[in-house]
């Protein structure tokens, strides 16, 4: 689980990800709802809302081996904490980071 802060992701009201693996996610049921929202450069990543209640979704109709899920699509408590906060230097300065996950000024290095 990971935080951005970058000012794309805090404007679809989805900030908090959820990484989890291609194999080990199944969509039980929506899919006819999912509406993509495919970026102009330079953002290269494809967001997924639900065209039924608008929630943002992440990236669930990604072909990657790992995508992000907004945290807050979970109907149940996780057994996770954040490890990380991204693009801090895009933070707000209202909004205080009040945990000791690591933090990034930009995408966390790999």
């Amino acid at each position: 689980m990971g935080t951005c802060h970058c000012s794309r992701c805090r404007k679809i009201g989805a900030s908090t990800f959820v990484f989890v693996q291609r194999e080990a996610f199944t969509l039980l049921s929506g899919a006819d709802s999912i509406t993509t929202f495919k970026p102009q450069a330079p953002y290269q990543y494809s967001r997924c809302f639900c065209a039924r209640c608008g929630s943002a979704l992440g990236e669930v109709t990604s072909d990657s081996a790992s995508f992000p899920v907004a945290a807050h699509c979970f109907d149940d408590a996780l057994p996770l904490e954040n490890l990380f906060h991204e693009f801090v230097q895009e933070k707000p300065d209202w909004y205080g980071i009040c945990d000791g996950a690591k933090q990034f000024p930009g995408h966390p290095e790999t």
